[in-house]
C-alpha cells in the first residue's frame, strides 16, 4: 500500500483540471492507499466551509486526508473558524516530512 499525497496549488473557479485530482484521490482511496490532498497556493481558496460545489465534501466523504498550508491561508486572508470542519491547517513542513516517508509518492498539481 502506498501513500499519495497530492499538493493542489490550482482554486476549482480558474481551472476545471482540480477535477484530476478529486477523480484520482478517490480511486487511489477506493483502492486502498492512503491518501492526502494538500492545499497550497490558491488552492487553499477552496477551503472555505461555505464554498458551492466545492470537491471538498466530496473528498471528505471518500476518506481522503485534506490539509491546508496555514501560510496561504493566512495570506489570503482565510481564518480557521471560515475552514471546512473536514480540512486541518498545517505548515508546509509537515507535508515535507510526509513525502520523505517509505512508500510516499507525491503528486504536484
Amino acid at each position: 500500500m502506498s501513500n499519495y499525497i497530492f499538493i493542489e496549488t490550482r482554486e476549482p473557479f480558474e481551472s476545471r483540471d482540480v477535477r484530476f485530482v478529486e477523480e484520482t484521490a478517490t480511486a487511489l482511496k477506493d483502492r486502498g492507499h492512503e491518501v492526502t490532498v494538500f492545499l497550497v497556493q490558491n488552492g487553499v481558496l477552496a477551503s472555505r466551509k461555505n464554498e458551492v460545489e466545492s470537491y471538498v465534501d466530496r473528498l471528505v466523504a471518500a476518506g481522503v486526508k485534506l490539509l491546508a498550508d496555514q501560510f496561504s491561508l493566512t495570506e489570503r486572508g482565510i481564518e480557521p473558524r471560515e475552514l471546512h470542519p473536514g480540512i486541518q491547517p498545517l505548515g508546509i513542513e509537515a507535508v515535507v516530512d510526509s513525502m520523505v516517508q517509505e512508500h510516499a509518492k507525491a503528486i504536484w498539481h
